[in-house]
């Protein structure tokens, strides 16, 4: 069973619901488009699209209760109108699917005894914004969440990827179910989280079966994306918020900074500048050679990952950026809600 939470979602539904509609898979598999108080007709496209498919319907998402995330609740609103299938799998409405991937999520489920399945969708990078920024988005996430460490056993690390993410029903029920982050703007970590903490193995990946179709086409979008959830990552903490702006500026301006400054102490005569360039330009080469692999991923230059220190500085300031929204009242704010 796919669940699917869509909000104004009406304009990307052609290119990706079809996708999920025509999986070809060896077992009962429907899909419930949860329309969560759209106000574009998101709910006729999808009916439309769909046509006289007995395995697809559209639930209306009754009124969000308090202290409930927007995106969890219309995932629980598709769960509880789901029944009791062996899989869940929630997806959003911006996810396109190559065919036959619904079998190979449930196969990766079934063979490796997995609790939860989820792959890192494949995003935009039609625009310049795009490929600047979304290489670098994936790259911060797989830091901070090791894809491997999430799907070895016996770490700590869980996480999960948002657009994808097959999940054993039973077992979540028995974590106590979606209310257990039902405050959850990062609903995939803490799903990830959840399914972990109470015994279940989880595997992570990146993905080119699972396209994001969602266009980040300005800066402001892209900047919106991150910031309405970072400090929510940093759980509202202003001394988490100074130590993440920090070590992204020793990580990634620090080496640059100090191999310009070496150069230049060389070339007016600086006893230590030779040192001070060198290990700065070692840290930055070494910085460099580990963003490749995410920018070939993505098809793009190895000539790119130079800027990488650039990169992080924008995402510092997106984080900065997160925490002055929240004082503001204006935290979490996506398509017109802001955070319970």
């Amino acid at each position: 069973m796919a669940v699917v939470p869509a909000r104004d979602e009406a304009a990307v539904l052609p290119e990706t619901l079809p996708t999920l509609l025509e999986q070809r898979y060896p077992g009962d598999f429907r899909v419930i488009l949860v329309d969560d108080g759209s106000g574009d007709g998101t709910a006729d496209t999808a009916e439309r699209l769909a046509g006289d498919r007995t395995s697809f319907r559209v639930v209306r998402a009754k009124d969000r209760p308090e202290g409930w995330a927007g995106k969890v609740w219309a995932m629980s609103e598709g769960v509880r109108a789901a029944g009791e299938p062996e899989f869940l799998l929630f997806t959003d409405a911006d996810i396109a699917y190559a065919p036959g991937t619904v079998t190979r999520l449930v196969r990766a489920a079934t063979s490796g005894d997995r609790t939860l399945v989820s792959q890192m969708a494949t995003l935009s990078t039609r625009t310049g914004w795009e490929r600047l920024l979304v290489p670098a988005f994936v790259y911060f996430f797989a830091q901070l969440y090791p894809f491997r460490r999430v799907t070895r056993d016996g770490t700590r690390t869980a996480a999960a990827a948002g657009g994808c993410m097959l999940v054993r029903r039973a077992a979540l029920a028995r974590a106590g179910g979606l209310t257990a982050i039902k405050g959850a703007l990062i609903d995939d970590v803490a799903l990830g989280r959840l399914i972990k903490r109470h015994g279940g193995r989880c595997r992570l990946d990146l993905s080119r079966d699972v396209v994001s179709r969602r266009p980040y086409p300005h800066l402001s979008g892209l900047w919106t994306m991150v910031a309405r959830s970072a400090y929510h990552q940093l759980r509202y903490s202003p001394a988490l918020l100074a130590g993440t702006v920090l070590t992204l500026l020793l990580m990634y301006a620090v080496p640059p900074a100090a191999t310009l400054a070496g150069l230049t102490g060389l070339a007016l005569g600086a006893g230590k500048a030779a040192l001070a360039a060198t290990a700065g330009a070692l840290a930055w080469t070494i910085m460099t050679a580990t963003y490749i692999p995410m920018l070939r991923f993505y098809g793009l230059s190895p000539l790119r990952a130079p800027a990488l220190p650039l990169v992080a500085l924008m995402y510092a300031a997106m984080t900065v950026d997160s925490a002055r929204r929240h004082r503001a009242g204006k935290g979490g704010a996506w398509k017109g809600r802001t955070a319970p």
